[in-house]
This record gives structure tokens, sequence and C-alpha cells, in this order.
């Protein structure tokens, strides 16, 4: 799995707390690792993180907001880890509307904050950078965007992840190209489902949180379209990217460069068709529309990612189809809704996922010899 690259290494992730970095911490404990977190405190009542009990199974699990650089850095020096994921990030949009200079401040300055501790971290062979699908400058064409595109963003969202590209661009061909050591490059994902998210104003947390008070959900914009997937598909490509870039850290065709992770082009349907399927699973599922919401402007119609460039040089595809990430998700929240054992259920799913990649000839699942 993964060439057996995160066997017995210090890997740093920052954002463990959250939806992604809970799920990558639980996988890389999985996988044998050693996992340190650097994260803010966890904000999300239910939480994935305190469900999991990561704060008890953790090497270290550090409480430090990456905007202080000084208390981001001293991690860095304490850990000395191999491998470094950044996941830390506001990433809601309607939060980044409502507090734009802390969007900047935590996406863009916390940015620099990660790069300058790489930089300043001789342990580190291999980092991988995620920021979001939104830092494309979106303009709603037909055809998935691919990474030269070009950046931007209508949002303080997604301006503050296109800043971030540009941030690492800069670190890297002023600082980090010279490195023969290093392996870094940047990871772009779009809308990412699945059990333990508990976010504001995302769809699926919403509709649970809705099941569960028995109340309609709202929504704001039915039509609009997204490349669904798995938290573990993306995953696999973070952790896909890191072991390659471990292992060929003076290949120009992997460091410096920035890798989209997407769906298959069947799984961009409309947020009521995602809607649709989850009340098929779960029947008490029920919504009504609001798009008189002043964020539903917002909101993207239409965003599609081009991932062949991940498929050429990485080998990665997508392991489910739609369907089968509707079924992965149902399935854990309808395990939380009954009350269960949420790690046995978390681990299973990856165990699942991994067996379903190994299945389908995916390259990451294949092997665990160098």
């Amino acid at each position: 799995m993964f060439k057996n690259v995160f066997q017995g290494k210090k890997v740093l992730v920052t954002g463990h707390t959250g939806f992604k970095g809970s799920w990558l911490s639980l996988w890389l404990m999985k996988l044998g690792a050693e996992v340190h977190g650097l994260s803010k405190e966890v904000f999300d009542d239910p939480s994935h993180f305190h469900l999991l009990h990561l704060d008890e199974k953790l090497a270290s699990h550090n409480l430090v907001d990456i905007r202080d650089f000084e208390s981001t850095k001293g991690v860095f020096e304490k850990v000395q880890p191999d491998i470094v994921f950044h996941l830390a990030a506001e990433a809601i949009v309607k939060t980044c509307l409502d507090q734009p200079k802390d969007a900047f401040d935590v996406n863009l300055g916390g940015s620099v904050n990660i790069l300058e501790s790489i930089r300043s971290t001789p342990s580190i062979k291999a980092a991988v950078m995620i920021t979001s699908d939104k830092c494309y400058e979106n303009v709603e064409w037909d055809f998935g965007y691919r990474e030269p595109d070009r950046l931007g963003g209508k949002d303080p969202y997604s301006a503050s992840k296109a800043c971030a590209e540009i941030c690492f661009s800069a670190y890297y061909r002023s600082y980090f190209c010279h490195r023969k050591d290093l392996g870094i490059a940047t990871a772009r994902a779009g809308n990412v489902i699945g059990g333990g998210d508990w976010a504001n104003y995302r769809i699926i947390p919403d509709a649970m949180r809705a099941i569960e008070s028995g109340k309609d959900l709202i929504i704001r914009a039915p039509r609009a379209t997204r490349p669904w997937q798995l938290v573990l598909e993306p995953l696999s490509g973070y952790l896909n990217l890191a072991s390659e870039l471990y292992l060929k850290s003076s290949s120009s065709e992997l460091v410096g460069e920035s890798f989209n992770f997407g769906p298959p082009t069947e799984t961009e349907i409309s947020v009521n068709g995602v809607l649709e399927e989850i009340k098929k699973r779960i029947p008490s599922l029920k919504w009504i529309v609001d798009e008189k919401d002043p964020y539903a402007k917002n909101e993207a119609g239409l965003l599609k990612l081009n991932c062949d460039k991940a498929l050429r040089r990485l080998h990665w595809v997508a392991t489910l189809n739609f369907s089968e990430t509707i079924d992965f998700t149902s399935e854990w929240y309808n395990h939380w809704l009954d009350k269960k054992d949420i790690t046995e259920i978390s681990t299973h799913q990856i165990s699942r996922f991994e067996q379903r990649a190994k299945e389908r000839g995916i390259l990451w699942a294949q092997s665990n010899e160098k």
C-alpha cells in the first residue's frame, strides 16, 4: 500500500482535528506512521476527531493556530517530521464571506508560516500543500479545469486559496527547487462527502442535523453541480503524491507541481440529485429550497476538474462510482445515528476502500514493496 513509504515515518498533519484531517490521521496510523497533529481546537460537535479519540492515539496533539508563526515553527522543530500534509484552513465559504480578513490570514498567511517552517526543517523529505479546486477562476465552462488554468476567485475563500497557490509557487521557485532532498507539491480537490463531516453550511452535515432534529433541510442552490467524491478519494491522492515525492524528490514530473484529485465525470451531480440518492438510503430525510438566501449567489453553478495529470504522472484514478460514494456516506451516518462505535466503522471503511482499489487494479493499492 503506497509502496510502504509511511511505515515508521514521522508524519505531521496540520488541520488534523478537521474532517479530512481526522480521516487522514486515522489512515496514516493504519499504514504504520507515527502521526503528529497541528491544529486549532475542535469546533465541531459532534466531531469525527473526538469520536475516534485521536487525541489519545496520536504521537502528539499540538493545539496551535497556524497564524502564530513562532508556535507553528516550534512544533516543526519538536517533531522533526519526515513528511508533512498541510490541510489546516478556513474551509467554509460563508465563514470566509463573513470574516474575510480571517480567511486571508489563515489560508494565505497560515500557508506562508507552514512553507517557512518547512524551509527551516531539514528532516522533511516530502510535503503536500492542500488548497482547493476553488482556486481556479471559475467561468463555469463545460470541461474540467486543468492545473495550468488561470487562478482567481470572486469571493474571499476562493481568492485566498488562489493566493496560497501563488505563494507556494514563489517559495518553490525561490527556495525549494534548489533542494534535491525535498519533494513538495500542491493538491487540489473538489467537494468531498463522507462520514464524520459536521461543518456548518455543508449539504451532508446539514442534512444529518435536520434528520436528527426531525426538521426539513433548507437548501440554497439545488441545481449547483459539484464533483462529489468520498473523502477517502482525495486522501488516497494526497498519500499517493506524498509517497512518490518521498521516493522521487528530484523528479521534475512531480516536484513543484500541482495536481487535481477529482471524481469521474458521472459523479458530477446536482445538490438535489445527491439528496435524492441519500433519501433512498435514509428515508427520513426531507428538504425545501430557499433560493433567496443571500449567500446563494456565491455558490458556483458548475465546477469540474480534469485529473489527467494525476493519471499520467501518478497513475491515480478515483476508486468509487457515485452510487458507492453515497453508500459509504449513508452507511457511516446510519452507524452514527444508531450510536455504534465510530472507530470501528471508520477503520472498516478505509479497509474496504483499500480493497476496492486493489480489486480494480489501482496502482497505489497493489504493492508494499519500495
